[in-house]
């Protein structure tokens, strides 16, 4: 049984006080002010802490580290990339992490599957995971190996796939290999002209459409990596079940959203984190103006009543550190308990286990972290988790 001063109620929105969980096995049997204390039950007294469901980043990476990710597929091998990866899960965790989405190994293939069963077996510590392989990518498009000499054959960050054919052959193989949905690229590159988001797309609405029937067909989703109009358009029509990044929707696509229930994930945390860490004055120029553009745009999305969940696209910035997300979401425009919402409610639609984590109730799994202070009154609490637990197993106290 776990024991502390504050407990979240994530559904009613609330912290109460003290705050009690009884866990038997990997689920959570009753959670309150005060639980049953069933003889010979071990009590773990966590002092002036809070307890919260442990937290799910909607957008990850752990097959990248921060430095450049083209020379990453080039210069490191798949099994390293599969140690990094492995590392990163466990920091993830560490961290109060969960539960995660990782939207693509970013050229290693399916070795994401590796790590999830893994994991899943107990046998290395990491988040529940969700894993998309290696993403799907057009002929010279956004996550192709672009600036090479064309004789070397770089390979490309993602899967080929340029027809709705071959977007629906190359999401059989993926779901063959283990994936659990289909990342696709729906734009890029980004650009600012004239103080505007310019970003080309893709794929059309009919092909993002036949990619999002072909996963429906064993019950799976796409998500699209989507900056702006018209390919968040496209991405909406079709029915994915989440736009990242979403620099730009026009009021069609908020529409779209809101009815179709498809969420947002901002991923602040990679903008703030490449426009600090520019290679260039130019290039940070670039970063800043794309990252000031998506800050007005978010406000308009909150304002809007778009569905958000909380991804920080961790990768390219440390493992571990992606509570900054949250803090930033809250910077810019929503409250405290609205991005916990989006971050645990919202999240665990997202990945599909809706029911099962992302709060502390009964029968949900014994994902539980604590904080010092409440992240109801200051998000960055988060940034420090002292204790983490996931089906009943505590990796740090």
């Amino acid at each position: 049984m776990l024991h502390a001063a504050r407990l979240l109620d994530i559904r009613q929105g609330r912290t109460v006080s003290p705050g009690e969980v009884l866990v038997q096995g990997e689920r959570i049997v009753e959670a309150g002010t005060s639980v049953k204390r069933p003889a010979g039950a071990e009590v773990m007294d966590l002092g002036d802490r809070t307890l919260l469901p442990g937290l799910i980043d909607a957008h990850i990476h752990l097959f990248l580290h921060p430095g450049a990710e083209d020379l990453q597929t080039v210069q490191e091998s798949v099994p390293q990339r599969t140690i990094t990866a492995t590392l990163a899960a466990r920091d993830d965790l560490m961290a109060g992490f969960t539960a995660e989405r990782d939207m693509g190994t970013e050229g290693a293939g399916s070795a994401d599957t590796a790590v999830r069963n893994a994991i899943d077996e107990g046998r290395i510590p990491g988040p529940r995971l969700r894993i998309s392989g290696n993403a799907v990518n057009i002929l010279g498009g956004h996550e192709d190996a672009m600036g090479y000499n064309p004789a070397q054959h770089v390979l490309p960050n993602a899967d080929y796939a340029n027809t709705a054919d071959e977007l629906v052959a190359v999401i059989r193989q993926q779901f063959k290999e283990g994936a659990d949905f289909i990342k696709i690229y729906e734009t890029g590159a980004d650009s600012i002209v004239d103080g505007k988001l310019s970003t080309p797309y893709q794929y059309s609405e009919a092909q993002l459409e036949a990619a999002v029937k072909e996963a429906a067909r064993v019950g799976k989703h796409v998500a699209v990596h989507a900056t702006g109009e018209p390919g968040t358009l496209f991405a909406a029509q079709a029915g994915v079940v989440s736009i990242d990044h979403a620099d730009q929707l026009s009021d069609e696509t908020v529409r779209l959203m809101k009815e179709k229930r498809i969420f947002a994930v901002p991923t602040f945390t990679i903008f703030e984190y490449f426009a600090e860490h520019a290679a260039t004055p130019r290039q940070a120029e670039h970063e800043r103006a794309l990252l000031d553009t998506k800050i007005s745009e978010f406000k308009k999305q909150v304002a809007a009543g778009v569905p958000m969940a909380v991804g920080s696209d961790v990768g390219p910035f440390p493992h571990g550190t992606q509570a900054r997300e949250l803090e930033l979401m809250v910077k810019y425009g929503m409250s405290p308990l609205a991005v916990l919402q989006a971050g645990l409610t919202n999240g665990a639609k997202l990945l599909g286990w809706e029911g099962k984590i992302g709060a502390l109730e009964a029968g949900y799994f014994a994902d539980v972290i604590a904080v010092s202070g409440d992240p109801l009154h200051d998000i960055g609490v988060l940034n420090h988790v002292s204790f983490v637990m996931k089906g009943g197993v505590v990796y740090k106290k």
